[in-house]
Formats: C-alpha cells, structure tokens, sequence
C-alpha cells in the first residue's frame, strides 16, 4: 500500500498575501481522496522526532536557535517565512515524515510525503522556505539504522539543492543530483555531486532527453540501494518562479520515468514534492496530484 506522510499542521495559515501556497498542502489530499487515487488508509501522520536523528545534519546551535525564536533578523529573513513556534514545530514534522515514509518505502518499494523537499537547509542555516532538510535528514537516520548504506539524491526540482549538496559535500556514501534552472534562486549554487544546468525555457522534450541520459547511467555507477526523488513542479512554464518551459503531460513523464526506473531496478525511493508556485493553485494541485497518481500505476 503507498504510505503518505500528511499532518494538518502542514498547512499551517500565513499571512494574507504571502507568495509561499501554503493550501496546496490541505488541497492536494483532497483531490487525491475526491478522485479515488487514495483512501484515508493511504495516509499517515508524522510524530515528533528524535532530535538526535535532527542533529545528525543539523548544528546544534541553529537548532535551538529556531525552537527559542533566537535567529538574527538576516537569518530569519533568508528563510523567508514569519518565524514562529509553530512553523518550527511544522518542520520538525515534516523532517519526521519523510524519515517514516523512508521506512515505509523499504516495506513498500515507495513510499511519499505531501510536504518535504527542503533542500535549502544547509547544516547550520536556512534559506528560501526551509528550515530543516528533511531528505538528507532520513538519509543520515537510514545509515544509522544500517537500513541502507549507498543513496542517492534525485532533486529534480527547478532551484538547485544547495543545502543537500553543502551537508553532503564531504560523503562519498551520498551521492547528490541535481538539475535545475541555471539563471534561477540560489544565485549562488552550491556543488553537487552532479549538477546539470538547463537554460531558460527548456521544453519538454530536452528536459526528459537529458533526465533519460542521466538517471540510468547515475545508478549504474553509484549502485544506490536507496533513492530520494525530490519532485517539485516548478519546472512548469506557468510557474512564476521557475523559468523553465515544461507541460503538464511532460511534468507527468517526468515523475514515470523515474518512478519506473526505481521500480524496475527493485530500488526503494521515498518522495518529497518540493516547490511548485504557478499563479492558479489548481495547476500546482494538478502536477502534485500526477505524482501519486503516477506511484499507485506503478507500484500496486
């Protein structure tokens, strides 16, 4: 059965006007149980975490920095989002989420999370609508478990996960992809393992070109017995802040082709859906509602 992390809380109301669409995350489940693509059964609510599996990546200092509300303004502000007790407690359990939806995906074969995808977070601060990175958090708690030992990181999202690539930069037993938009937030990027630059407008057809010429080829160098997929659909060309030119039907393609490719090569994979912040929610409700449609055609 596909597992789904999902907590009220994940929704949790901003200000009027601020850009970051919180909703997605309340609606997104909706349309997923409205449809029939998913039961209630299919979903799960994350518990709080150990903090000890947090500060596996996390400096300590930044840690308590966020509970106590003790950020400087200029770190407060890099995050981008007001600041408060809840918000933190939010991201503690959307970190915990992805964790448990690890655990399930090795049961499973897949396993998912509403929110998550905050790459980022680097170690010691965060930036651009993260706190805590909740994927490379689960892949440290995996290692841990000697649940697995070789992961690699699909971050497909349209900005570049400079904090992924910051808090793996020294371990050859994580291995961290990255294709993203070259003249797109973070200005400056951080060095992946691999990192790929598309230019302004890339289409449908070159983006899945290059992501087919890529993937296989990644895992049959690394041999990763654990994937993370990060799959935001900001790659859209009605997305405000992704400058790339991808469909819906191409967006689509893109979570089967590496969906499928998990499946066929019997290799878990745990997904977190990242940004998505096209000016009419339904299109951003739309493109995340195709990567669970995509993982229950797949897998059951």
């Amino acid at each position: 059965m596909l597992k789904i992390a999902f907590h009220p809380i994940y929704f949790l109301p901003l200000p009027k006007g601020h850009r970051f669409p919180m909703e997605k995350y309340e609606l997104v489940p909706q349309q997923l149980l409205h449809e029939g693509t998913c039961t209630q059964e299919n979903f799960f609510e994350p518990v709080f975490p150990n903090e000890s599996d947090i500060l596996a990546v996390h400096d300590k200092n930044y840690v308590e920095a966020l509970k106590n509300q003790t950020l400087s303004y200029r770190e407060a502000r890099s995050i981008g989002l007001p600041l408060s007790k809840k918000l933190v407690e939010r991201e503690f359990l959307i970190t915990s989420g992805t964790i448990k939806a690890a655990e399930y995906a090795l049961q499973h074969g897949i396993a998912m999370n509403i929110a998550g995808g905050t790459h980022h977070a680097y170690s010691n601060q965060g930036e651009g609508f993260c706190m805590f990175n909740d994927q490379a958090v689960a892949a440290k708690w995996l290692q841990k478990e000697n649940l697995a030992k070789k992961i690699l990181i699909v971050d497909l999202d349209v900005h570049q996960g400079n904090g992924t690539a910051e808090i793996f930069q020294n371990d050859p037993s994580v291995f961290t992809f990255s294709m993203h938009g070259k003249n797109n937030y973070p200005f400056k990027k951080e060095k992946s393992d691999l990192d790929i630059e598309l230019e302004n407008n890339t289409g449908d057809e070159e983006y899945l070109k290059i992501l087919k010429e890529t993937l296989p080829r990644l895992i049959e160098e690394q041999t990763p017995d654990f994937i993370f997929y990060l799959s935001g659909v900001d790659i859209l060309a009605t997305d405000k802040l992704g400058k790339l030119g991808c469909t819906q039907a191409g967006c689509k393609k893109r979570d089967r082709f590496v969906l499928q490719t998990c499946h066929d090569l019997r290799i878990p994979v745990e997904v977190s859906m990242g940004g998505g912040y096209s000016p009419h929610i339904k299109n951003i409700v739309e493109a995340h509602a195709n990567t669970f449609r995509q993982a229950q055609e797949i897998y059951f």
